[in-house]
This record gives C-alpha cells, structure tokens and sequence, in this order.
C-alpha cells in the first residue's frame, strides 16, 4: 500500500464522518461547521487527483464565501429547532430507502464503470494545465448544464433573501416609500402664540 493509497483512505474517513454528522448534528451551526470540514477534506481528495484549480475553487468559494453566507444566514434566521425535528423520525424510513438505492447505485458505478476506466493514467507534459482543459470543457461540451446550474444557484440565493425579509412581531421596521412622501406639515406645526411682557 502506497503513501497516497493512506492518504486517500485517512481522508475519505474523514469526509464521509463529517458527512455523516453534517446530518445528524442537532445545531445547525455546528452542521455548518462539519460541512467546511467535508469541504476542506474534499479539496484534499481533489489534489490528490491533481485537480489543484478545483481544490483551490472549493477552498476559496466555498469555505471562504459560501459556508460564510450559509452561517450568517441560519444565525439570522433564529431557527426552532425542536419544531423543525419534530416530523424526524416519521420520514426516517423514506430517508433510509432513499439512502441504501444511492449507496447501491454509487456501488454498481464504481464497480461496472471503473473497470473500463484507465486506473493509472499516463502522466501530462510540463506545459499540461487542468485549469485551461477545464475552461474548455466546461464553455463548450458542458455550456447548457454550466448555466442552468448557474440560473440554479440564483434562485436559491433569492430564496433565501426573502426567507430574511420575513417580518417578526416584535421588531421595528422602516418603511422607506412613507419616509419620503412625508410633507413639512405632518412632520412641523407652527404655533402662534402672543408676547409674553415681563412683570405678567
């Protein structure tokens, strides 16, 4: 067994427990966290395969940016989470059966397609760079899947916008279409009121 083979393993180890408690932790925040433990993991794997522009891409955009957002946002949202559990264990055996079908299909993948798939592949020239096989990939047999995820990833951000924008008794709002077609007479009254002359 090689060093890359333990490194792989050590890992993929770490990736599917972080995985696995990504659902089952009870805080979202500290599920937040074990996601940017799978996705650092991931980037590790990534590397591994000499895919450095992805590795580098999931470390910068989605640790850095994305896992940043997702926190701000479910500390925002000032979730209940014992009512958000409460339906748990009724869909459990849903989520199981869904489950073991793709564990079973990621199995039969791995072990019909990998047969045909070159498992040492030939090494690049110096001048190679995945980045610019990449880019071509992905603008020109990839383009239509690239921008419909792309239109994806939009609406999911304009979803959780207005999942912000909810309002809650108990807090203060500014409406700013009222705050501009205010007039000087509803804000300001003059009142006229006589001289007072000293020794009254």
């Amino acid at each position: 067994m090689t060093f890359e083979t333990l490194v792989f393993y050590f890992l993929a180890s770490i990736l599917l427990f972080a995985g696995l408690r990504v659902v089952t932790a009870r805080h979202p925040v500290h599920a937040a966290l074990f996601l940017v433990l799978s996705f650092f993991t991931a980037a590790g794997l990534w590397l591994l395969l000499e895919a450095e522009f992805l590795a580098i891409t999931l470390v910068l955009v989605y640790i850095g940016a994305v896992m940043v957002l997702f926190l701000f946002v479910v500390m925002m949202l000032n979730l209940n989470i014992e009512k958000m559990r409460q339906g748990f264990w009724d869909n459990l055996p849903l989520a199981a059966f869904i489950g073991i079908m793709m564990a079973i299909e990621m199995t039969l993948v791995l072990t019909v397609v990998g047969r045909s798939v070159v498992t040492n592949p030939e090494s690049h020239a110096a001048g190679y760079s995945n980045t610019k096989e990449l880019g071509r990939l992905l603008y020109t047999d990839y383009v239509y899947p690239f921008e419909l995820a792309a239109v994806i990833l939009l609406v999911a951000i304009v979803a959780a916008i207005a999942i912000t924008l909810r309002r809650r008794p108990g807090t203060k709002h500014q409406d700013p279409a009222w705050q501009v077609s205010v007039k000087r007479e509803d804000r300001v009254r003059l009142i006229s009121m006589p001289a007072e002359k000293k020794g009254e």
